[in-house]
């Protein structure tokens, strides 16, 4: 059974906004070496950026509507046995409805929307 959530999250350089806004976004390293773009979902996307992003404050990230992607998302068992939605295909400027500078407030991340 498919997680309900509607969106997801990507958490993106500067470097990794500027080519998704011109739609050519073809991953991060990590998604670029596991052969598919990681997302997290709101539950998430804290421990994804203090694991992942520690100490970083010019990120941006970009919300992901789930239903745009189509066939390319599938839920996946990652870290902790959790679901994750990861991105079997390219993450297109269309297929995000938010994106916002990272943000903290009481040592969480803000999200976009």
């Amino acid at each position: 059974m498919q997680p309900p959530d509607k969106t997801a999250y990507k958490i993106l350089t500067p470097a990794q906004f500027a080519a998704l806004r011109e739609d050519r976004f073809t991953g991060a390293p990590v998604d670029i070496a596991d052969g598919y773009i990681h997302l997290s979902t709101a539950a998430q996307l804290d421990e994804t950026l203090r694991k992942h992003f520690p100490g970083q404050d010019d990120l941006v990230i970009a919300a992901v509507d789930l239903a745009a992607l189509g066939g390319t998302l599938r839920w996946e068992v990652s870290r902790g046995g959790q679901l994750f939605p990861h991105i079997h295909g390219p993450l297109r400027l269309a297929h995000v409805v938010a994106h916002t500078k990272l943000a903290w407030e009481n040592d969480s991340a803000k999200l976009p929307g």
